[in-house]
């Protein structure tokens, strides 16, 4: 059954976006009688049927909801620097949404590569990803934001920094359990520079390794990602 998204989903009637209304009529050739899913983005799950299949401003009737499907015990939120290549950044919130993630922040450092974000795209990376894993809540996609104002912000559950250190041995897998709230910064290609270590050790951010290998940006958020949801499995 295909699936779309239309956010603050209420009532017994929903109207596609012209974007959503062209897919499902022209691309789709769902026609007037069909059945679709529909998620809202905040935990909405819906059968409905297509009671007017207009290509510009399709409508639906509303059968049969779920609220809060695959609503997760616990909150995972990565502030990540953003790549250098946008493409590696995408990739990152694509698969995160897939694996599963509440909240992402693009983290501007010391040595970032890219300040700017493209927040429009990369919110239709999210909704994209999201509807391909059938999954109903849309993780938040904050402002960038600086690394020194994020720190020393106050944040409910575990906080810790991933960066490259030689005597690094505590392994984030060993300190996350089950239902943690969970934040993890990760740096850019030329990692987290001392001062920002220092000060998010200061900040009561606990310094974890990903493993053994050395990990570009992208993929060190998606291997933190996996840590924190295989330890709530």
């Amino acid at each position: 059954m295909q699936l779309f998204y239309v956010p603050n989903t209420s009532g017994a009637e929903v109207i596609l976006d012209e974007t959503e209304s062209k897919h499902a009529i022209r691309v789709l050739r769902l026609q007037t009688g069909d059945f679709v899913q529909i998620v809202d983005g905040a935990g909405g799950l819906f059968k409905a049927e297509i009671t007017d299949a207009n290509p510009k401003k399709c409508r639906l009737a509303i059968i049969e909801s779920a609220r809060n499907f695959g609503k997760r015990n616990f909150h995972l939120h990565i502030a990540i620097a953003p790549t250098k290549n946008n493409e590696r950044l995408e990739w990152f919130l694509e698969k995160a949404t897939e694996i599963g993630i509440n909240e992402i922040t693009p983290l501007i450092t010391d040595r970032s590569e890219r300040k700017i974000v493209n927040a429009e795209r990369l919110e239709k990376i999210l909704v994209s990803a999201m509807k391909q894993s059938v999954k109903a809540y849309l993780p938040r996609l904050n402002n960038p934001q600086s690394f020194k104002e994020l720190v020393k912000l106050p944040i409910n559950g575990k906080k810790f920094i991933a960066y490259i250190e030689e005597k690094q041995t505590v392994h984030l897998k060993n300190v996350v359990g089950k239902n943690d709230d969970v934040l993890v910064l990760i740096g850019p290609e030329g990692d987290f520079s001392p001062a920002e270590v220092q000060l998010a050790l200061q900040n009561g951010f606990q310094p974890v390794a990903l493993g053994n290998s050395r990990l570009r940006t992208e993929t060190a958020g998606v291997v933190a990602c996996h840590i924190v949801n295989l330890a709530n499995d």
